[in-house]
């Protein structure tokens, strides 16, 4: 009641007209008129203040002092998750009414049209602003920036390295402006600037502290193939992948995961303590002063192979504790092989200790240790004159190297290969990897080789051959090879022999050809060089040569007998004897 006492009549009121129902002497547009003085002058496309005082998840209402307030998508406002009723805010007019009388208003052309002041002046002032994370891009982020859609390097997020950038989008995080583009309107922001000089006093203060054979905790930031980095706190190093390990690391993951926190050591580092040398392994004792001291050289051992050459192999036979086996102890067996035709990585082997260091850290092992050596026995197995079945290894010109086991390897001279065949190469007899059978000849236990035989399998033939084969028997044979000093012909009975180009003449003045199977005449046998020479032009010709050497013998026995008689008739009794020495000699002769 106190309240109303206190209200005043208006004194140009008409009662009178108000009771009997008449109009005020009032009039409409006047009553507007006094109504819009009472309103701010608001025109179109200019930026205003307004007061926040309604919000909700889709809108954001705001009062200019106008007959009607606007209504702003909340989006627009994504950058500021502070925002409250009753703060003050810019917006663009961008009509006074729509089709349905509604005020329509924008946040973000407000921001734009002084946006781009607003950041260069960031820039200049290295001022702090805030920015609302849009959305991922190649190489970083989007950032609302007062409206203006500004980039986020990657490496400008934080000091580490960013692996997942999609928990960063819907965030709004504080940034400073580093760079701009006047004329394409680009911006860069960066929030590891904020944090960066802050890190750098930790830095320093870090570094001046760094001593060798120092222990520090760090954090994995980055994995690579050859070592892994360390943050010290704002200070990095360095882990070689040999330094991380007593054992071999073919992968620094198999060690350390991103993001973990492990106690390292201070190796080394330069004058600047710019580069920092770190090391895993040196934390716990080597893995060598450990080591069994009773283990000694012939003790066999397990492990696992590593690291895998042409030259050998090695193996772990205890984390940090490995032993070279040299493709010399892989095999008892002398032909160069390469160290993966016995073993791979990964395999489980046990071997022999052949030598021990463990001064120096080294050990040498062998697995053929692990068979016995086949030439200890080698005349008890593969006694002289023994036969065996062997696979040819390989060549050369004087003859095939086979194997009959493995570590047990033998030559067969050409010049035992056959009996009658020459052989120019022994390509021509059998080939690699082909089986031989043969006949043990020498053993030479020194050199560990056998000397063998394959022709000693068979009788020689050469024995038969004797009685064949003997000057001036005809046999039939057949042309296999012509060369510019004769022929080679393989007789019917077996063999070969040869005959000179004049000797190959045929009756009728003809050369004889490869192919041609014809008669041949043995002019001359040679069992101990294993020679036949031939003839075919003597088949024809000592046949026409036999009656004039009959007819010529026949005369000259008759002319022997005349000068017998007359130096008879004419001899004396005291010659009686030299003729009858002479005769002697005559008839021996015939």
């Amino acid at each position: 009641m106190s309240d109303l006492k206190n209200v005043q009549p208006l004194s140009d009121f008409n009662w009178d007209e108000f009771e009997n129902g008449s109009k005020a002497n009032v009039s409409k547009e006047e009553l507007e008129k006094a109504y819009d003085e009472t309103l701010n002058k608001v025109s179109e496309h200019q930026v205003v203040d307004g007061k926040v005082i309604s919000i909700d998840k889709k809108e954001v209402v705001v009062n200019i002092g106008y007959k009607s307030d606007g209504v702003i998508p909340a989006s627009e406002f994504r950058y500021n998750p502070d925002l409250k009723i009753g703060d003050v805010v810019e917006v663009y007019v961008e009509n006074q009414e729509d089709k349905k009388g509604q005020l329509l208003l924008s946040h973000k052309k407000a921001r734009l049209s002084k946006s781009w002041e607003r950041v260069n002046a960031a820039l200049d002032n290295e001022e702090v602003i805030q920015g609302y994370i849009k959305c991922r891009t190649k190489g970083g982020m989007i950032v609302d920036v007062f409206g203006i859609e500004a980039f986020l390097p990657g490496s400008q997020i934080d000091v580490h390295p960013i692996r997942d950038y999609d928990v960063f989008v819907g965030k709004t995080m504080e940034f400073k402006v580093v760079k701009i583009n006047q004329e394409f309107r680009n911006v860069v922001v960066s929030h590891k600037a904020l944090i960066e000089a802050e890190l750098e006093a930790q830095k320093k203060e870090i570094i001046s502290k760094l001593e060798k054979g120092q222990i520090l905790e760090g954090t994995v930031k980055n994995i690579t193939s050859y070592g892994v980095f360390v943050d010290l706190g704002g200070v990095d190093g360095l882990i070689h992948i040999t330094d991380l390990s007593w054992g071999r690391v073919s992968d620094p993951h198999e060690v350390v995961a991103l993001d973990q926190k492990i106690n390292v050591v201070i190796l080394d580092f330069d004058d600047d303590k710019k580069r920092i040398a770190l090391g895993l392994k040196q934390l716990t004792p080597h893995p060598w002063d450990a080591l069994d001291p009773n283990l000694k050289v012939g003790d066999h051992v397990k492990g696992k192979v590593v690291v895998i050459a042409d030259y050998g192999a090695f193996v772990e036979i205890a984390p940090g504790v490995e032993g070279l086996i040299h493709v010399s102890e892989m095999s008892w067996s002398q032909h160069l092989r390469s160290a993966q035709e016995f073993m791979h990585v990964g395999d489980e082997v046990e071997a022999v200790i052949l030598t021990l260091d463990r001064e120096e850290r080294k050990m040498s092992l062998g697995i053929k240790q692990l068979k016995e050596d086949p030439w200890e026995t080698i005349e008890v197995k593969y006694p002289i004159g023994s036969k065996h079945t062997a696979k040819v290894r390989n060549f050369t010109n004087f003859g095939i190297f086979v194997e009959l086991e493995e570590g047990v390897d033998g030559l067969i001279h050409i010049s035992d290969l056959s009996w009658t065949k020459k052989v120019k190469h022994p390509s021509e007899f059998t080939q690699v990897g082909a089986e031989i059978d043969v006949v043990v000849l020498e053993i030479d236990k020194e050199n560990r080789r056998l000397s063998l035989g394959h022709k000693q399998l068979e009788e020689n033939p050469w024995d038969t051959y004797e009685t064949i084969y003997t000057p001036g028997s005809i046999h039939t044979g057949k042309i296999t090879e012509i060369m510019d000093k004769g022929a080679v012909i393989t007789l019917n009975e077996g063999g070969e022999g040869f005959a000179t180009p004049k000797h190959l003449v045929k009756e009728d003045g003809s050369q004889a050809q490869p192919g041609e199977e014809l008669q041949f005449k043995v002019i001359e046998f040679v069992k101990e060089t294993k020679r036949i020479i031939l003839s075919h032009s003597r088949t024809f010709e000592d046949v026409k040569e036999e009656p004039k050497k009959a007819h010529r013998a026949k005369k000259a026995k008759k002319e022997d007998a005349p000068v017998i008689n007359n130096v008879a008739a004419g001899t004396t009794l005291g010659d009686i004897d030299a003729l009858a020495e002479l005769k002697a000699k005559m008839e021996k002769g015939e």
